[in-house]
C-alpha cells in the first residue's frame, strides 16, 4: 500500500509540472494568441469593399461578414445608435480620407468576434505602412480627472455636432458595448495639427463595457490609448507601436490583465517609444485634483524588446524604458515580465523618493530580465535608493540575463508565436503528441 502511495505521488507530481503554467507573464494552459492573431498582417489580401460607411450612423446597424466595408472618412455612430458587427467581417480605413471610426458617447459598439473568426480592421492600401487610416474610437459616460463632466477629444475629427466627439460622465459602470476578437492594424495617420490618432482610444469608457481578445499591430501612435473612465482589459496584444503600447491618462481608473507588449527598435518613431506610460495630466492645471487621478493596477503582463543585437542597440539609442511612470499617479505591477531594456522602469523626476510615494507605486513578483538597470528616477543616474526598496524579498522580484529563445517557449516563430515563460523547459500545453 506503501509503494502504490509513493507511485501515485510521483504520478501526480510529474502530471503537475507537465501541465503546469508559469504564473509571471501572459499565462494559460494553451498559447490563447492563436488562432486569432496575426503577426504578419501584411502578407493578407483581402477583397475590394463592397460597401461604403461614412458621416453618421444614427440608426441601429448590422456589419456582415459578406461584405467588406470600408470607412471613408470620420465615420460616427451617433444618438443612442448600437453598431453590430458580425464574427469575420472585415472593414478597411481609407488612406486618402484618413478613415476612422468613432462611437459617440451614449451609443454602442457590439464587435463580437470569434477566436478562429476575429473582426479585422485594417489598412486600404495593397502595401500597407503604420498610419495608413484613422483608428477606432469609444466614448463613454465614466469619470475623469478633467475639470466639468465632459470633455471633447482632439484628434481633427470632423463631426456634424459637437456632442459626437464628448466624453466623460459620473457613470464609472457605464456600458459602451462590447469588443473581443477584433485585430486593429496599421492604424494611427498623423495630421498636421494634432499629432497622431492611436489604434484604439477608450475616453471614459466604463465598467461594464468589456474589452477583450484585441490585437493592435504597426500603428504609427499609441496602440491602446486609455483616456479616463474606469475599464477593465484583458488579453490585449500590442504589436510593433511607433508610440507608446498602452497610454493612460485623465485620471483612468484602469485593471488591465494577461496581456502583451512587443516592442521593436526597428519600428519605433523619432519619440519616445514605451510600453506603458502614466500620467494624470498632460497639463497639471487641466487636473482636477478633487477627483481621481489616474490609477492603473496591472497583472501577468510580458513587455518584450526583440532587437537583433541589444546591446548595440542600446548604445546607439534606439531602445527606451519598459514602463513610465508620472507624477501623481498610482501604478502597481504584479506576476509581470520585463525584458529587453534601458532601463526597465522610469519614474518621473517629480516623484519623491520616499515611502509615501513608493507605497502607490508597486513591483511585486515580477521578472526583469535582460535590462540595462532597473528602476530609475528621471535624470538620476544613481538608482540605489530604488533598488533597495524593490530589492527586498518583500517584492519577490526577480532578476536574470536570460536570452529570449531560453525565456520564452517559442518568440522566434514566425506565425505562431508563444511568449509564455517557460517552465524548467517544460513547455506548459495542453498538447499531446502523436507518439503519446
Amino acid at each position: 500500500m506503501k509503494k502504490i502511495t509513493q507511485i501515485a505521488l510521483f504520478f501526480l507530481l510529474v502530471y503537475g509540472n507537465i501541465f503546469a503554467q508559469q504564473e509571471k507573464g501572459i499565462t494559460g494552459y494553451n498559447n490563447w494568441l492563436n488562432p486569432w492573431t496575426n503577426f504578419k498582417p501584411n502578407k493578407v489580401e483581402y477583397s475590394k469593399p463592397t460597401q461604403i460607411l461614412s458621416g453618421n450612423i444614427n440608426k441601429d446597424t448590422k456589419l456582415y461578414k459578406r461584405d467588406v466595408y470600408l470607412l471613408l472618412g470620420d465615420v460616427f455612430v451617433t444618438d443612442s445608435t448600437t453598431l453590430t458587427i458580425e464574427p469575420g467581417t472585415v472593414i478597411i480605413g481609407d488612406f486618402k480620407t484618413k478613415g476612422s471610426l468613432t462611437i459617440s458617447n451614449g451609443s454602442k459598439i457590439i464587435a463580437d468576434g470569434l477566436h478562429t473568426d476575429p473582426i479585422i480592421f485594417t489598412s486600404s492600401r495593397s502595401i500597407k505602412k503604420p498610419g495608413d487610416w484613422g483608428g477606432l474610437f469609444i466614448l463613454g459616460n465614466a469619470p475623469t480627472n478633467k475639470f466639468g463632466n465632459e470633455s471633447s477629444l482632439n484628434y481633427g475629427l470632423i463631426p456634424s455636432a459637437a456632442k459626437n466627439i464628448s466624453y466623460g460622465g459620473d457613470n464609472p459602470e457605464s456600458y459602451s458595448g462590447v469588443l473581443r476578437y477584433v485585430r486593429i492594424e496599421y492604424a494611427g495617420k498623423r495630421t498636421r495639427d494634432y499629432g497622431y490618432f492611436n489604434g484604439l482610444t477608450l475616453a471614459g469608457v466604463g465598467q461594464q463595457t468589456i474589452i477583450e481578445n484585441i490585437m493592435v499591430s504597426y500603428c504609427e501612435g499609441n496602440s491602446f490609448n486609455i483616456l479616463g473612465g474606469d475599464v477593465i482589459l484583458d488579453k490585449l496584444v500590442s504589436y510593433k507601436s511607433n508610440i507608446n503600447d498602452y497610454k493612460f491618462n485623465y485620471g483612468a481608473q484602469c485593471q488591465i490583465t494577461n496581456s502583451l507588449a512587443i516592442k521593436s527598435p526597428y519600428s519605433s518613431g523619432a519619440d519616445i517609444s514605451r510600453c506603458i506610460n502614466v500620467s494624470s495630466f498632460e497639463l497639471k492645471e487641466e487636473a482636477d485634483f478633487s477627483k481621481k487621478q489616474t490609477d492603473v493596477f496591472a497583472e501577468n503582463l510580458t513587455l518584450i524588446n526583440i532587437s537583433n543585437d541589444l546591446k548595440y542597440d542600446i548604445k546607439v539609442g534606439l531602445v527606451n524604458e519598459a514602463i513610465y511612470v508620472g507624477e501623481d499617479t498610482s501604478f502597481s505591477i504584479d506576476k509581470s515580465v520585463i525584458s529587453g531594456f534601458n532601463p526597465a522602469v522610469i519614474l518621473d523626476d517629480k516623484i519623491r523618493i520616499n515611502s509615501e510615494s513608493l507605497e502607490k507605486i508597486k513591483f511585486t513578483r515580477t521578472y526583469f530580465n535582460n535590462c540595462n538597470g532597473n528602476i530609475f528616477r528621471n535624470g538620476f543616474s544613481n538608482n540605489d535608493d530604488l533598488e533597495n526598496w524593490y530589492g527586498s524579498s518583500a517584492f519577490n522580484n526577480v532578476y536574470s540575463k536570460g536570452p529570449d529563445d531560453e525565456t520564452f517557449i517559442d518568440s522566434n516563430n514566425p506565425k505562431q508565436p508563444d511568449f509564455r515563460l517557460r517552465i524548467n523547459r517544460i513547455i506548459a500545453t495542453n498538447d499531446v503528441s502523436d507518439d503519446d
